[in-house]
């Protein structure tokens, strides 16, 4: 049996977490959560992603940017390229068929304000 079974969290540095919270509300749609004393993360499913500033966190090697999360949706490729072309979102690659975790998902990548690549996959 495996130690690890699950993924319950990430972290991305980000130059403003309010910038970035609003960011990822708008354009992804999802739900901002505040913890741990004011730290701020955004929930997705039933994991989340934490944000951090430069500096925050002293125990890893941060960089703003240097992130790369593939989210999963539900919505079809040709949605996705929508919701990002109406918020004004440049469009790095895709439609494009790839693997992820589970099989066979197409994807489409971008850069968030800081730079940090997001892929948002769906599975067939």
């Amino acid at each position: 049996m495996p130690l690890v079974t699950a993924i319950d969290h990430i972290v991305l540095t980000v130059r403003d977490i309010e910038a970035a919270v609003a960011f990822y509300e708008q354009v992804l749609g999802v739900e901002a959560v505040t913890f741990a004393g004011g730290r701020r993360a955004l929930q997705v499913g039933d994991q989340k992603i934490n944000l951090q500033v430069l500096g925050q966190e002293t125990r890893n090697h941060a960089a703003i940017g240097c992130g790369d999360v593939c989210l999963v949706t539900e919505a079809a490729p040709e949605e996705v390229v929508a919701r990002l072309e109406a918020e004004g979102v440049a469009i790095v690659e895709g439609p494009v068929a790839k693997t992820g975790a589970r099989g066979a998902i197409t994807s489409v990548y971008f850069n968030d304000p800081d730079g940090n690549l997001i892929e948002v996959s769906s599975y067939g």
